[in-house]
């Protein structure tokens, strides 16, 4: 099947007559010659235009609980139609989806079959009930064009938008997502520079930078860190994370997950359980208001609960929303305090 290229956004032409463009989606910032990819291997300069190579690749299209990616202050209890397109601009040595994520890189100039168009990504999460579109499974910045159209038909449907993201996007990235993405959850992977840089490709700086523009537009942030022993799993890290966020919001929810062998470190054993607690308790002594524990069954950190009498508002096992005692617009029923979160739309 030919499928048509679709021209990229947010890149310019250098003016040296060299036909190099320059990508502005993430902090990479590629420079790209002519003929040659980005780093992701998703995006191609074709005689000085770049072009979107992964438009219309589904590899996924999945109605998923909200809970699974993880969103819990975002429509709880419904479901997402959830899809991604092979390539990232990581190369995270413990990815879960390594299959999709790093296709691009381990076969590049090979594209996967298929074509997917917008409204039929749409029209799929009306057919299934969903309440909102997730753009997730591999890093949604490096597909930014298939994202935002699909995303802005969705706004017509009542359909909001939601990343689930690495967070390594360019503040040009964020001040265009923020008129049409809803919610995002960011893999805070790690506080240690020369980690990111080894590690996953990235820079922290690059991610702490698009964590304060998110929590500045408008879009409803989470954040993620997959605790993996040895790696970031440090009191000092995990202090340095949980204080971080507190800075910058104390209501962000942290999903601390446990870890779990895959891809490039198969040989690395699972966090252990007393892990996750110690990491829960040093993001609650650092005045996290909303400490969620992934990838581990515990009723009371799966929870919500009021931030200020305690009372159950969402009881949670795994990604099923068991009892839902909350009043209308996020509010305790005990004490009537508004929990943080977007709870209708």
């Amino acid at each position: 099947m030919l499928v048509p290229l679709m021209k990229a956004r947010l890149y310019t032409a250098t003016e040296d007559g060299s036909k190099e463009v320059v990508c502005h989606l993430c902090h990479h910032r590629c420079h790209i010659a002519p003929r040659h990819l980005g780093i992701c291997g998703a995006r191609r300069n074709d005689d000085g235009e770049l072009v979107s190579l992964v438009y219309g690749r589904a590899v996924s299209l999945n109605p998923d609980p909200i809970e699974k990616k993880p969103l819990f202050h975002f429509l709880p209890g419904t479901h997402s139609m959830s899809t991604g397109t092979p390539g990232c601009n990581f190369t995270c040595a413990f990815c879960q989806n390594n299959d999709i994520s790093q296709f691009l890189r381990e076969f590049p100039g090979r594209i996967p079959m298929g074509w997917t168009k917008p409204d039929e990504i749409v029209q799929a999460a009306l057919n299934a009930g969903c309440a909102s579109m997730s753009f997730t499974y591999t890093e949604p910045t490096i597909f930014y064009e298939y994202a935002e159209d699909t995303g802005r038909l969705g706004l017509e449907k009542h359909l909001p938008s939601c990343f689930v993201s690495n967070g390594f996007m360019t503040p040009e990235t964020v001040d265009a997502m923020k008129d049409w993405v809803r919610a995002i959850n960011v893999d805070l992977k790690c506080f240690n520079a020369d980690t990111y840089r080894k590690v996953m490709g990235g820079t922290l700086d690059g991610v702490l930078e698009t964590l304060v523009r998110l929590h500045h537009s408008g879009i409803w942030l989470e954040i993620t860190t997959l605790v993996v022993p040895g790696m970031n799993d440090s009191d000092d890290e995990l202090c340095a994370i949980a204080e971080f966020i507190a800075k910058l919001d104390p209501c962000i929810p942290w999903h601390v997950s446990r870890f779990f062998p895959h891809y490039k470190m198969r040989a690395q054993v699972p966090t252990v359980l007393s892990t996750i607690q110690r990491a829960i308790q040093i993001g609650e002594e650092a005045g996290l208001k909303f400490v969620y524990c992934g990838n581990v069954l515990d009723g009371k950190y799966e929870s919500t609960w009021c931030m200020d009498c305690g009372a159950l508002l969402i009881r949670r096992s795994g990604f099923t929303v068991l009892d839902m005692p909350m009043l209308a617009g996020g509010a305790c029923p005990d004490c009537g305090k508004k929990c943080p979160g977007v709870w209708s739309i």
